[in-house]
């Protein structure tokens, strides 16, 4: 449903750029806050929902996400401010779980369940009663009927009905998630198993009611910004999530101008990372000291190959930095007073800033959908701004990692260009589901040899559930960057830069 402007894409904008609002001018936060359901619905007609109390309930829930903090307990009488003393900081990241289901906006979809439609016409073959293997078909008034406690669920009636009258109802969460974090509730609603879940949010992208939705920091970006130096850096997905027109230049500018006191491209750590992955790959694969090299980069990728891989093969993912934490640590170099904040398209950023296994030097993360927000409490249209400061920060080769494939060929063309006459080993996975595939594959020894790239989301990071427009159009956005770019690749010497 990305690049659609549907109900909850608005719905989202509209509270992220009240929130925002809030954290710019607000001199009485609580009351503020507390007033945004209704500022949101105004009148006593609902315009979402059957009922404008569940309406407002669910937009006091989208706020508290908002603002970083938890869902409320359905049992206990708590105010939409309640614990937000704690999150009015500079600095924090978000209380886990990152991503949630909101119980009162969860329409309790039917999940795996097979049904006649009216499409059934009641043939005198009636094929579908013949091959169930439980007998859970009979024939009521003429049309099929399905006996769901006999149901097995094999799929075999609506295989081979001719009118394609039997349908497999799916939860639409659930069919998003390639590793199968999403069961139910004991009242039938979604629910996410935080133990399984990489954070990749393809479940919130594919939610038709909005129910789920991940934590932000953008109330604590803007306290931030108001008390001293915050830096942005880029994810390369950028272009084009605000307008076809809207170059690199002027979201710089539109960036300075409310607040932030420089702005790099996170493509210069993707350099960095191109030319240290490829390193690896001829030192470390090429002479058998470890079997394959997994790529870095994508948090949900890297997060499911160390839970799938065993403890020794875990050591095949990458020790390159992520472009993110590469891009970050330059900039601390170079401003060590400054904080930063990582602007990009992914929910699953959000995790690997906060981890505590390898500082990451970023202080805040939000998605372009937030960042869009941003510019609207401020006034911002980027369709008719018109101011540009130049940014050049880094090559083609960086910022092809914004596309699926893109990974993998950046460092590719730095092994063909820096290390001449090395036969390379290419594959590549997108999509949780199908990453999980070759890490079993990997893990079985049948791409040995080989360089991995994985990304959690089909199409890569523009099709990172924060994004603005449609995953086609992003790519091709994205690859036109990368072709017009002046520098094609970044210098080997990359390799050998130390970053704290």
């Amino acid at each position: 449903m990305r690049g659609i402007e549907t109900p909850i894409k608005k719905l989202r904008k509209k509270v992220f750029t009240e929130v925002a609002k809030v954290a710019f001018d607000s001199t009485n936060i609580n009351d503020d806050i507390e007033a945004i359901p209704y500022r949101i619905t105004p009148s006593d007609i609902p315009k979402y929902r059957e009922s404008i109390y569940r309406e407002r309930a669910i937009c006091s829930e989208r706020v508290r996400l908002a603002m970083g903090l938890s869902l409320r307990p359905d049992d206990e009488p708590v105010h939409v401010t309640s614990g937000l003393d704690a999150s009015n900081v500079a600095q924090k990241y978000y209380e886990p779980p990152l991503m949630q289901v909101i119980p009162s906006a969860c329409d309790m979809c039917e999940d795996n369940v097979y049904e006649v439609s009216n499409q059934c016409r009641g043939c005198m073959a009636h094929p579908c009663v013949e091959v169930c293997p439980k007998g859970a078909i009979s024939i009521i008034n003429g049309k099929s009927h399905i006996d769901k406690e006999k149901c097995i669920k094999c799929g075999k009636c609506k295989a081979i009905c001719p009118y394609d009258a039997i349908a497999k109802k799916v939860r639409p969460c659930a069919a998003a998630c390639g590793i199968k974090a999403i069961g139910t509730d004991s009242l039938g609603r979604a629910q996410i198993d935080d133990d399984k879940c990489v954070k990749c949010g393809q479940c919130m992208a594919s939610c038709p009611f909005g129910a789920i939705a991940d934590k932000s920091q953008i109330f604590q970006l803007i306290q931030a910004m108001k008390k001293g130096p915050v830096i942005a850096e880029l994810a390369p997905a950028v272009i084009g999530q605000f307008g076809d027109d809207v170059r690199l230049w002027k979201i710089k500018a539109a960036l300075k101008e409310i607040g932030f006191a420089d702005v790099y491209e996170v493509a210069l750590g993707a350099d960095i990372g191109a030319v240290t992955e490829a390193h690896h790959y001829v030192n470390e694969v090429k002479t058998g000291n470890l079997p394959f090299l997994l790529t870095s980069c994508c948090p949900a990728w890297s997060v499911l190959a160390k839970r799938t891989l065993s403890k020794e093969l875990a050591e095949t993912v990458s020790s390159a930095l992520t472009p993110m934490v590469a891009t970050a640590r330059t900039i601390k170099q170079r401003h060590p007073d400054s904080k930063i904040v990582f602007v990009g398209p992914c929910a699953a950023k959000k995790l690997e800033a906060s981890r505590t296994t390898v500082r990451s030097d970023v202080d805040f993360v939000i998605t372009f959908e937030e960042l869009e927000a941003i510019f609207a409490a401020k006034g911002i249209d980027m369709a008719t701004y018109d101011c540009e400061e130049p940014i050049h920060d880094a090559t083609g080769t960086g910022r092809g990692y914004a596309v699926a494939g893109g990974v993998a060929n950046a460092i590719e063309n730095c092994i063909n260009e820096y290390y001449p006459g090395t036969e390379v080993y290419i594959e590549h996975a997108e999509g949780l589901a199908e990453c999980q595939k070759m890490l079993m594959l990997a893990k079985a020894g049948k791409k040995d040899g080989c360089m991995i790239e994985g990304m959690g989301c089909p199409g890569g990071c523009v099709a990172g559930v924060g994004t603005n427009i449609a995953i086609p159009k992003a790519a091709q956005a994205v690859k036109k960057f990368v072709k017009d770019s002046t520098t094609a690749l970044p210098p080997k010497e990359y390799s050998k830069i130390e970053l704290p």
